[in-house]
């Protein structure tokens, strides 16, 4: 592990050597006050809890997840530095792995940053901890998978605008799949175990499973695998490129 946390202690102080990191914290921090307060009618609702806080977590991911992951990557790959890091006595899952705790190190700091907002809605009344934690916790399983397979995505390309618009439309495929109208589509020629098959993958689903205060393992499996699938995808990737 050690190979791993040193890949991971490099990423993450290179975040914030630069204003970008910065600059994302304060953005994310700004759109998450803004759709908990005016969009999700904070204070019109009349109830102590953080319920459109955490609504809108799967859609500002859907957008602010890509912004970090599109570099992890395509950034190495474009400037030249990644034959420099696989020439380093390492094995790629390593490489692959430490990136990637980086990443989600630097989310879960966005993520914690928004404390205010829970000491607020406690000051105001008394909400149901236990809800929000689990609700936390779910919200940073997802940002986890987001990246993952926005890393993945990285690895294919050596233009970050590009990945971008990958790991955002790929996002989207697995954010909405749970919908109704996405479910519907299927259900008009595939047999019913594919229907359950994509509804599974929703990653909306399963966060607002977790975001009703019930941390099922079902859940926290469906998001583990996907992590662990990405991250294997990516270091299968990664490994190509180095063949050739």
């Amino acid at each position: 592990m050690r190979p791993t946390i040193s890949i991971m202690w490099r990423e993450l102080t290179g975040y914030f050597s630069t204003p970008v990191a910065y600059v994302f914290l304060v953005i994310f921090l700004a759109m998450v006050g803004a759709f908990t307060f005016y969009m999700g009618g904070f204070f019109s609702r009349g109830q102590a809890d953080l319920q459109p806080f955490f609504n809108f977590h799967p859609w500002l991911y859907l957008f602010l997840i890509p912004s970090i992951g599109m570099r992890l990557w395509a950034e190495e790959r474009k400037s030249g530095t990644i034959e420099l890091l696989m020439t380093l006595p390492l094995r790629t899952i390593h490489v692959v792995l430490g990136k990637f705790l980086a990443a989600w190190a630097f989310t879960a700091i966005a993520l914690a940053l928004t404390f205010p907002i829970w000491i607020s809605v406690n000051y105001l009344g008394d909400p149901d901890n236990g809800v929000i934690f689990a609700s936390y916790f779910g919200s940073l399983l997802m940002a986890g998978a987001f990246l993952a397979l926005v890393a993945a995505l990285s690895a294919l390309t050596k233009n970050q605008v590009v990945a971008f618009v990958l790991g955002a439309a790929v996002s989207f495929l697995f954010l909405m799949s749970g919908l109704d109208l996405v479910l519907g589509f299927f259900r008009g020629w595939a047999p019913q175990f594919v229907v359950e098959v994509v509804s599974s993958l929703s990653f909306l689903t399963n966060f607002q499973a977790i975001s009703r205060g019930v941390i099922d393992l079902r859940e926290v499996i469906f998001f583990g695998s996907m992590i662990a699938l990405s991250l294997l995808i990516n270091t299968a990737i990664i490994e190509l490129k180095k063949a050739n």
